[in-house]
């Protein structure tokens, strides 16, 4: 279901964009978007962080594509989200405040190393990820930059992530101990 909410306004977005164009897609992708975060409130009585700041992005921007009839500021919003999640991450790491803790931190139990490193990565990632959309849009037609949006961010992050298993294998604090390797008590 959590997929499914996350994925289904990028699906909306790339099958309305197919049939009826950009800004239609785009509207679609605004519609969709909102439908799926009332409908995580609505289900978990929450909406996670990162969906929830994407979709804010999506309404804004995707809002001002419509609204202008001008399709760069739906494609600008990849870059400005994954710049922003990347400064995020590094003004966390700045400042010793571990972001990343916090959203994955019920998933993963990892050394202070472990997520100071795991958090450079992802920044790097990040700022990545937004050249590449930077060139992308720049250089090809909008429907391969929409195609590029479905079908190319997502296998990246999904790699990305697979490569990153290693790293959290070596961190991984056992179950009875602290972060910092200490017996926890019982």
């Amino acid at each position: 279901m959590k997929l499914a909410l996350e994925m289904g306004p990028l699906l909306v977005f790339f099958i309305s964009n197919a049939k009826f164009g950009i800004l239609t897609g785009t509207l679609a992708f605004v519609i969709a978007t909102t439908i799926a975060l009332l409908a995580s409130w609505v289900i978990a009585r929450r909406v996670p962080m990162m969906p929830m700041i994407s979709g804010v992005f999506v309404l804004v921007f995707g809002g001002l594509t419509v609204i202008l009839a001008d399709e760069m500021f739906i494609k600008i919003k990849p870059t400005l989200v994954n710049l922003l999640f990347a400064g995020a991450l590094t003004f966390g790491y700045l400042t010793r405040r571990n972001y990343l803790q916090l959203v994955l931190g019920s998933a993963f139990s990892l050394t202070e190393q472990g997520w100071r490193t795991l958090t450079v990565r992802w920044a790097v990632f990040f700022v990545v990820l937004a050249v590449l959309n930077e060139v992308v849009w720049r250089s090809v037609p909008t429907d391969s930059w929409v195609d590029f949006k479905v079908f190319g961010i997502l296998p990246l992050t999904i790699v990305f992530s697979l490569t990153q298993v290693p790293l959290l294998l070596r961190h991984a604090v056992p179950e009875n101990t602290t972060p910092e390797g200490e017996d926890k008590p019982d």
